[in-house]
């Protein structure tokens, strides 16, 4: 009876449970659901369908234990919203994983309700806000990673009682304040990315990091980390990846880093670490060694020869010397070595190749001497050779020629190496770039080259022969300098067929014959220079058809007859006909004092005026030898006397002027340039008739300062009263940038004038004003303009190449304030209207009211009012107040997207920005054709406009490590024109841009021989 009692217990205990099992899975259906409609718009979610077949916890993004939900991962799903606040009423939850998708929220602290969890992943989203302070509530987890976020404020010291954390993330958020020392409390930790945080304050490594004793990863990259790195980090046993890259560290390398048995990443580059790299060497597990960018002195140490595992190595821009060690040679596993900009001696080890598989050998810039290696490309895998800059010698080894179809990049210039090119190199399948220049190679040029040849530089050799009439299968090129060689024979018709060609340089040769008068295929060429060479007949006129052309050089030829007239329809900048046979008159346009040494030694040649230094045509006799003594005598005497009536009467009214206009009082002018005028030219233009533009700042006039007709800009800052303080400081921040910039796009400052109550800036002038006025029919009619504008008579709508062209001037600007000014100079106000353009719509910086030396050491980091304009201002800027580079980048961008779509910076949609409604675009899936400006929209300018838009985009990220510098800026436009040499990874392409659009962490591995091995993964 009781056996029966029991069975019957048990029977209804399983019941119940299965019932309560049941009933729990049914919740947590219902609950999962309930998610699902949470993230109604998230279409990866809609197989989240209840089956009778199928259990929840067979769905892909669901795990269960014992039948009940303990993990939610959503990674990678495009999910968007905010973070469900129900979420834990799955009471078994213990992983949560919200990463890379677009979830806009705060901190979720109902996430403390989920009781059980371990896990916690919600990087890669757009959370904003603080990290609370009581973080340390979620007692259980070993898994905390909240980078890629916009997280601001402080990291809470709190973090640091988490002691059961095995993994953190905090790396490319917007932190302020510093690492709290707290989170040395970690004793289990083993991964720790908190870099880069470019907004911290500077601090040094916190000592009790290096108490980590399980750590295998550290990366606290671009994180303002400031002093020595701690001898102390040696004693970091398990350390396998250390990346402290692009911080502002100083002293030597400690040598316990070296010591590290396990280690086998080190980044440290973009440093100030100095003295020399330590000599013992016990990490023979190392794989990746980056110290580029320092201060480090004296020689590679003998044992790197140690480093058996070792893939690549990165010393670029040290002041390392003496000779490179041999045992380097013989490296098993190497595949990159760059060791170019130092001062290292010596011949090369002979056996570098051939042990191993060898991609990347980058040498340039050094003192090295004697032959390059023989077995370079002894594995076939050989794919950039960069040597230039050194003394090396010999000629070039025969395998380069036989057994390397992967090379792309020949670089190995100003050396002295000679004889003939292995004839396999000029047809290698997937070369790209050959610069072979001042050296003292012989030889002819093959009729055929590499398919995919762009650029060829061979000038300053002993290369003979003639052009071969093979030329014509180089469709590529872009590139072809030739100078100073001993090439005979004619220029042949077959060259002109290259319509891709925008630099030509044959100069300083023995060319002869007529030149070629088919040339319209050259629709891209930009320089041609024959100089020197023995070139005769008439220059053929279709060169004024050729729209591109902004450098002819013909000089010193035999050429005759007459200067077509065409040329004159060019913009050319520089031109040299000097020392022909030409004759007749030189066409008037170029009748201005730019070409005044442009035609010398022509003794044919004359011009229609006394403008160049050119006998006059037709000029008349001289009126003088016609009139007797005594007419003369009395003209000068009634002349006399009126000047003096006159000069007399002018006083009186200038005085009365002045009075009037309160101009008497006394300028103090201080020049910057040499001037052809004084203060006395530039007071009386400031009217009402020849005002041109005001600003918040100020009024702008446009002044005549000769009867030439030679005017310049005048910016005014004026009051009846003494000059308010904002415009005092506005006024003398530009007067001490624009007086020490010297560069062709930044607009020039000539002068300043300054009395008691006014202040003036005197500017070059430029005839085509702000880019606005012509991207967005600013004041504008839609055909011509008015000659009181000041504006040339063009179309009023810029199409693409023209604004290709003022992007990239603009971008090299800037790209000299922040990288080769010293001081940099952050401008602050960074907008279309602040883009100048002058006849030929080259790019000039202007209006430097805003701007700010950066920050010196020492110095205050934030400015204490935020300055700018709407739609361009960086979203940190006007949160944190800080000052640096990567607010005019954002600015930039926003003038990139611009110049793509033909829309105005805060003409997005209802309620966005520009910069916002284009990432919403891209992140919609939208097509980035149907975003760009479609009055100017070409199939054949489809890729440029698609390149520039990406690149706003990136320049637009929310985070301002994720954004470029504006050097690698202005190398991606140059790849968006198909005008950057091999070798700059291209950041922009398909496979990359969508996580770029998320700040997904990716590796960026430079493969040019002006990059570091890799930056942060």
């Amino acid at each position: 009876m009781s056996m029966r009692l029991s069975l019957c217990t048990i029977l209804f205990l399983v019941i119940l449970g299965y019932a309560d099992s049941q009933l729990l899975q049914d919740e947590e259906q219902a609950l999962l659901m309930k998610i699902k409609q949470h993230f109604e718009d998230s279409t990866p979610l809609s197989h989240w369908t209840p089956s009778s077949n199928l259990s929840h916890c067979s769905w892909p993004e669901i795990t269960c234990t014992d039948g009940s939900v303990t993990g939610l991962s959503l990674a990678d799903l495009n999910v968007v919203g905010s973070v469900p606040p129900f979420i834990c009423d799955l009471k078994n939850l213990t992983v949560i994983d919200l990463y890379n998708n677009y979830i806009t929220d705060v901190f979720p602290r109902f996430i403390y309700n989920c009781s059980k969890l371990v896990h916690l992943n919600l990087a890669q989203n757009i959370f904003i806000g603080t990290v609370p302070s009581d973080i340390d509530r979620l007692v259980k987890l070993t898994y905390l990673n909240l980078g890629s976020n916009n997280f601001s404020g402080e990291i809470p010291a709190t973090i640091g009682l988490l002691q059961e954390l095995r993994s953190l993330m905090l790396d490319h958020c917007l932190f302020n304040g510093s690492y709290p020392p707290e989170i040395g409390n970690l004793s289990n930790l083993e991964m720790l990315y908190v870099g880069p945080n470019s907004l911290l304050q500077p601090s040094r490594f916190p000592a009790n990091y290096t108490q980590f004793k399980k750590l295998k990863t550290l990366w606290i990259s671009e994180s303002n980390l400031i002093g020595e790195i701690p001898e102390t980090i040696g004693d970091m046993a398990s350390l396998e990846e250390v990346d402290l890259s692009k911080n502002d560290f100083s002293g030597n390398i400690p040598r316990g880093l070296f010591m590290l048995k396990n280690l086998s990443i080190l980044y440290l580059f973009k440093n100030r670490l100095s003295g020399e790299i330590p000599q013992v060497v016990d990490a023979t597990k190392m794989t990746i060694l980056d110290l580029s960018e320092n201060n480090l002195t004296g020689p590679i140490p003998e044992d790197f020869g140690k480093l058996t595992q070792l893939t690549g190595m990165s010393l670029i821009f040290n002041q390392l010397s003496g000779p490179i060690p041999e045992s380097m040679g013989r490296l098993p596993s190497l595949m990159d070595l760059r060791l170019f900009n130092n001062n290292l001696s010596g011949t090369l080890p002979p056996d570098f190749g051939r042990y191993s598989n060898l991609r990347e050998f980058q040498v340039s810039d050094n003192k090295l001497t004697g032959k390059l290696p023989e077995n370079l490309c002894y594995s076939g895998t050989l794919r950039g050779l960069v040597a230039s800059d050194n003394n090396l010698s010999g000629e070039l080894p025969e395998s380069l020629g036989r057994n390397c179809s992967g090379l792309r990049l020949i670089k190995i210039q100003n050396n002295k190496f000679s004889g003939k090119i292995p004839s396999g190199l000029w047809t290698s399948f997937n070369m790209s770039i050959l610069m072979l220049s001042n050296n003292s190679f012989t030889g002819e040029l093959p009729e055929k080259l590499a398919l995919n040849l762009s650029r060829l530089e061979i000038h300053d050799n002993k290369f003979s022969g003639r052009i071969p009439i093979g030329v014509s299968s180089w469709k590529n090129l872009v590139v072809f300098k030739a100078s100073n060689n001993l090439f005979s024979g004619s220029v042949p018709q077959e060259l002109t067929s290259l319509s891709l060609l925008t630099a030509l340089l044959l100069d300083q040769n023995q060319l002869t014959g007529l030149l070629p008068s088919d040339i319209l295929s050259w629709k891209s060429l930009s320089t041609l220079n024959l100089s020197r060479n023995q070139l005769s007949g008439t220059i053929p006129e279709k060169l004024g058809s050729l729209q591109s052309l902004t450098e002819l050089d013909l000089s010193e030829n035999r050429f005759s007859d007459k200067i077509p007239s065409q040329l004159g329809h060019l913009r050319i900048n520089i031109l040299n006909l000097s020392s022909n046979l030409l004759s007749g008159t030189i066409p008037s346009a170029f009748e201005n004092a730019a070409y005044e040494n442009s035609f010398l030694n022509n003794p044919g040649l004359c011009a229609g005026t006394q403008a160049l230094n050119l006998r006059q045509c037709n000029a008349k006799p001289n009126m003088s030898d016609k009139l007797s003594t005594q007419f003369l005598a009395l003209i000068i005497t009634a002349g006399v006397a009126v000047f003096l009536f006159a000069l007399c009467i002018s006083i009186y009214i200038i005085r009365d002027y002045r009075r009037n206009r309160g101009l008497g009082s006394k300028w103090k002018l201080t020049s910057f340039q040499r001037l052809t005028f004084t203060e006395t030219k530039i007071v009386p233009g400031l009217t009402e008739s020849n005002l041109i533009g005001s600003g918040g700042s100020g009024k702008v006039y446009r002044v005549a300062i000769n009867r030439l007709g030679d005017v310049v800009a005048v910016k005014k800052i004026w009051n009846n009263r003494k000059l308010e303080q904002k415009l005092e400081k506005e006024f003398d921040a530009e007067v001490k940038i624009l007086s020490s910039i010297r560069h062709a796009n930044i607009v020039k400052l000539m002068c300043c004038i300054s009395s008691e109550s006014s202040k003036l800036l005197v500017y070059e002038y430029l005839e085509n004003r702000s880019l606005d006025r012509w991207l967005h029919g600013k004041n504008m009619t839609s055909s011509t303009v008015s000659a009181g504008s000041g504006l040339v008579h063009h179309d009023v709508l810029l199409d693409w190449p023209r604004r290709l062209k003022i992007a990239v001037g603009a971008a090299q600007g800037l790209c000299y304030m922040h990288h080769d000014s010293t001081p940099p100079v952050v401008h602050r106000d960074i907008k279309s209207s602040n883009i100048l353009l002058d006849s030929d719509f080259n790019a000039k910086i202007a209006d430097f009211g805003l701007a700010k030396l950066l920050i010196k050491e020492g110095e205050p980091a934030t400015m204490s009012t935020v300055a700018g304009s709407f739609g361009y201002m960086a979203p940190e800027y006007a949160h944190t107040m800080r000052v640096n580079e990567k607010i005019d980048v954002y600015s930039f961008g926003v003038v990139l997207l611009e110049l793509a779509t033909g829309r105005e910076a805060n003409q997005g949609d209802e309620h966005t920005s520009l910069a916002e409604w284009a990432w919403r675009h891209v992140k919609e899936g939208n097509a980035i054709a149907n975003a760009l400006d479609e009055v100017i929209k070409e199939p054949c300018y489809l890729d440029e406009m698609c390149c520039v838009f990406k690149l706003g985009i990136l320049c637009t990220s929310t985070l301002p490590s994720s954004r470029p510098s504006m050097k690698e800026v202005v190398h991606n436009l140059l790849r968006c024109n198909n005008q950057l040499a091999y070798g700059e990874k291209i950041v922009l392409s398909e496979y990359d841009f969508a996580p770029l659009l998320k700040n997904s962490k990716r590796e960026r591995v430079f493969e040019d021989d002006h990059g570091s091995l890799a930056t942060n993964v």
